[in-house]
C-alpha cells in the first residue's frame, strides 16, 4: 500500500545505529590525525560531508540474486485494482490463514482471501479496527515488531496466541513502513518456512547504496532467500526511484515470494511489468521495474 504513515522514525534509527562505530572512532582520535583519517573514512572538511557508497557489486549481486523466478504457477491478482492489490502465485488452497500487519484504511486484500475461506489475523496500532469488519478478522491493535510489550508484538507471539501448534501453510502480507527488516531478523527460520507465500512492502530501498544500511537489508533479503524465491517485484509509484550509474532501484517496492518447497523448478522471469500490474497512485509517474532487476544484460 502507499505509505500514510511516515518512514522516518526508522530511517532515522537505523541511519543512527550505522553512524555509531564512525562516531566513536572520530571521538578517540588524537586531533593531529582527525582530519586524514576521516578524509580517508570518506568524511571531508567542516560539516562532516559523508561521501561513502556501497561498492557497486555488492549491490549488483544483491539485485542479482533478487531477480524474479518463474515458478510455474501463474499470477492472480488479490486485493483492490489500485493500492492494496498484490500478485501471488495461484497456490492457495490448503492455506486456511493469513498474518496481515498493517491494517491502515484497506483490507481488500484480506477481504478477497475471506471470500476463499481464507481467515486473517490483522494488527495495527495506529487504527482503531480495519475498514472492512468479517467475522473471517481477528485484529489486534498492535504493532509488528521486535519486541513484545503494550504496543508491538512479534511474529513469533502473535502466531502463537491465536494458532499454537498448528503446523498447516500460511501467507504472509506486510507493510508496516520499514518495521519489515527488524520483524524479518527476529523471526526464526522455521516460523518463516511455515508460510507459503509472503507478499510484503519493502521501504527506503535506495539507502542499499548507504554501506551502513546495506548490511542490514541484504541480512534479511538472505535470509528469505534461503526458503524463498522471488516470484514478483512491483514498484510501489509514491516515491520514485534512484539511479547510480546503470543501477536503478525503486525507493518503495512491493515482493512477493513463494517458498522452494512449492516449487519443482524455476525460471527467469523476463517480462514486466505483468499484465495484472496496477499503479498505486495514479495521480503520479508510474515506476517500473528497472531492467537490472530482471534481466542480467540490461546492467
Amino acid at each position: 500500500m502507499a505509505p500514510t504513515k511516515t518512514d522516518s522514525y526508522f530511517r532515522r534509527q537505523a541511519h543512527t545505529i550505522g553512524l555509531f562505530p564512525l562516531l566513536k572512532k572520530i571521538n578517540n582520535l588524537p586531533i593531529s590525525r582527525m582530519f586524514h583519517d576521516t578524509r580517508d573514512c570518506g568524511i571531508v572538511g567542516p560539516g562532516f560531508n559523508v561521501m561513502w557508497e556501497t561498492e557497486r557489486s555488492q549491490v549488483l549481486n544483491l539485485i542479482e540474486k533478487l531477480r524474479p523466478r518463474d515458478c510455474g504457477k501463474k499470477l492472480i491478482r488479490i486485493g483492490a485494482k489500485g493500492d492494496g492489490g498484490y500478485l501471488v502465485p495461484d497456490d492457495l488452497d490448503g492455506i486456511e490463514y493469513c498474518f496481515s500487519p498493517g491494517v491502515n484504511t484497506i483490507s481488500e486484500f484480506e477481504n478477497q482471501l475471506a471470500d476463499r475461506n481464507i481467515k486473517s489475523f490483522l494488527a495495527d496500532f495506529s487504527v482503531e479496527s480495519p475498514p472492512i469488519m468479517r467475522p473471517e478478522f481477528t485484529f489486534d491493535k498492535k504493532f509488528l515488531g521486535a519486541t513484545d510489550n503494550e504496543r508491538f508484538f512479534t511474529l513469533a507471539s502473535w502466531k502463537e496466541k491465536y494458532l499454537k501448534g498448528y503446523a498447516g501453510d500460511l501467507i504472509l502480507q506486510m507493510d508496516i513502513e520499514g518495521g519489515e527488516y527488524p520483524v524479518i531478523l527476529n523471526t526464526s527460520d522455521e516460523l518463516l518456512n511455515q508460510f507459503r507465500i509472503l507478499v510484503i512492502e519493502f521501504h527506503a530501498l535506495d539507502r542499499l547504496f548507504d554501506p551502513f544500511i546495506f548490511g542490514l537489508y541484504s541480512t534479511c533479503f538472505e535470509k528469505l532467500l534461503t526458503s524463498f524465491y522471488v516470484a514478483h517485484i512491483h514498484p510501489n509509484n509514491f516515491y520514485g526511484s534512484v539511479k547510480r550509474g546503470n543501477i536503478e532501484i525503486p525507493r518503495l517496492m512491493e515482493f512477493t515470494f513463494l517458498n522452494k518447497k512449492r516449487v519443482r523448478s524455476s525460471t527467469p522471469a523476463q517480462s514486466f511489468p505483468h499484465a495484472l500490474d496496477e499503479v498505486n497512485v495514479p495521480s503520479r509517474r508510474d515506476v517500473c521495474l528497472p531492467r537490472c532487476w530482471y534481466d542480467a544484460n540490461g546492467i
